[in-house]
């Protein structure tokens, strides 16, 4: 099995300790993401998320473009994740901590069950079937993005309050405080994670092709 599990438990047992050191063993970005404090941490863990991406965009791009289209077991295909991660790019970086007025990139994808009229409000195109080229146009600028930020970064910025939700759907929680440390944070643990799911399906399409 596989997605977001706050506790497992086989045979009255409960492994999620095991299940979470092993994931951290795979992929150490986990344990640097949590141990990132200052200005300095965010920035070397951008280093960190960059080199990861590049290595995964090198690998995707053995496959023939249409197999990055496809869904593995109804997951987003590898270009809609890199699609999502630009919205949340425009989220958490654009909007909230840099207070642009647009920020929406219209390939950017939403999360499953966001009202698409909230989507169009934003002139994100829910419709649109871009190509692999197109999409990672969009992530490249989106990646500089926080790259300009992380390099302005000081840990007196880490504290500063963003005035502005991410994004509509929001304003049910008026009272929680977002920090540029805390968007910054939310963005680089979905790059991890989602550059994760991608890896792991990458290997499933690798197989599909060989076989």
């Amino acid at each position: 099995m596989s997605g977001l599990v706050g506790s497992f438990v086989v045979n009255d047992v409960d492994v999620t300790a095991f299940v979470e050191g092993e994931l951290d063993r795979r992929h150490p970005e986990r344990v640097q993401l949590r141990q990132m404090r200052t200005a300095d941490d965010h920035s070397a863990m951008w280093d960190t998320i960059e080199r990861l991406w590049v290595e995964t965009i090198a690998r995707a791009g053995q496959l023939p473009e249409p197999a990055l289209h496809l869904r593995v077991d109804d997951e987003w295909s590898f270009v809609e994740t890199l699609r999502h991660l630009v919205m949340g790019t425009d989220k958490w970086a654009g909007r909230a901590i840099l207070d642009e007025p647009a920020p929406y990139h219209h390939l950017g994808l939403p999360q499953p069950g966001y009202p698409p009229a909230d989507a169009a409000a934003l002139g994100i195109d829910l419709d649109a079937r871009p190509s692999l080229a197109q999409v990672l146009e969009a992530r490249e600028t989106r990646m500089t993005l926080v790259r300009g930020i992380v390099d302005g970064l000081t840990d007196a910025g880490l504290e500063r309050a963003c005035l502005r939700l991410p994004a509509p759907g929001f304003e049910d929680y008026p009272d929680e405080t977002w920090s540029v440390g805390r968007c910054l944070r939310v963005i680089m643990n979905e790059e991890c994670e989602h550059r994760r799911y991608a890896v792991r399906d990458l290997m499933a399409l690798e197989a599909d092709l060989d076989g």
